[in-house]
C-alpha cells in the first residue's frame, strides 16, 4: 500500500534527514519526493510504500505527527487511495 505523506513549517537544517530517518525506523521505503521553500516556509510532500510497515497505521500516524511537533512541523500521512478520494474532481 501507498501512502502520502506531507511535512510543512519554518525551514530548518535537517528536516529532510529527519522525517526520512524517521521512516526508515518504520521500514517505510520512500518512491518520490518534492519539497520546495516558500518565502522562509518548507513543504514537502512524499509517496512512500507500506508494504514493509509492521506498525498499526494509527499508531504511525501518530509517530509522525509526534516527531513533527517536535520540530514544529506539521507532518500528515494519508493512505493513496483516500488522498485520491479526496482530490478528485
Amino acid at each position: 500500500m501507498k501512502a502520502i505523506v506531507t511535512v510543512v513549517g519554518k525551514d530548518q537544517v535537517g528536516i529532510i534527514a529527519g522525517v526520512c530517518i524517521t521512516l526508515a525506523n518504520y521500514n517505510i521505503n520512500v518512491l518520490d519526493i518534492s519539497q520546495t521553500i516558500l518565502q522562509g516556509y518548507f513543504t514537502m510532500m512524499m509517496v512512500v510504500d507500506l508494504n514493509e510497515c509492521e506498525t498499526p497505521f494509527d499508531e504511525l500516524r501518530q509517530g509522525l505527527k509526534d516527531f513533527g511537533e517536535g520540530r514544529g512541523l506539521s507532518i500528515r500521512i494519508q493512505r493513496e487511495d483516500i488522498f485520491d478520494a479526496m482530490h478528485r474532481i
